[in-house]
């Protein structure tokens, strides 16, 4: 089936499975999305030596990237075939370090899905649920 021709949820499951690449970024920042349904999904993500600031920390920019893929892919699993989506707005909350090197989960949840608005929260956290960083995200809804 045509991506285009698939809705958000059907795109998001075909990532999911293996049967269609995630997009570019997840090379960028290693982020892989395992499990979706209609208004949540959760991807595995991980910084690495290719994300340090100045100072030798995981840099804010991958908590925010990956905090603006799961918010926004939540919102998209709640699209029809040919609708897309774009944020507006991203408030982010950084919790504490993003450790280098170790596994985390970011989930993404839809708060509020209106005819032109989406708005959807995300979590990064630790195995444990400690979290390391949350946001709350207004996508605009293209159709």
């Amino acid at each position: 089936m045509n991506p285009k021709e698939m809705t958000g949820l059907q795109l998001l499951q075909a990532m999911c499975d293996g049967r269609i690449p995630a997009p570019s970024m997840s090379e960028t920042i290693p982020m892989q999305p395992y499990e979706v349904s209609e208004g949540t999904i959760c991807f595995k993500v991980k910084a690495n030596n290719h994300h340090l600031n100045p100072l030798g920390g995981v840099h804010g920019g991958f908590a925010a990237t990956v905090l603006d893929s799961v918010t926004g892919c939540a919102v998209h699993s709640m699209l029809e075939a040919g609708a897309g989506y774009g944020t507006i707005d991203l408030n982010i909350k950084m919790c504490r370090p993003i450790p280098q090197d170790q596994q985390l989960l970011a989930i993404g949840k839809v708060i509020n899905i209106s005819k032109n608005l989406g708005i959807s929260e995300g979590r990064i956290v630790d195995e444990n649920g400690k979290l390391y960083a949350h946001a709350t995200a207004t996508c605009m809804i293209i159709r």
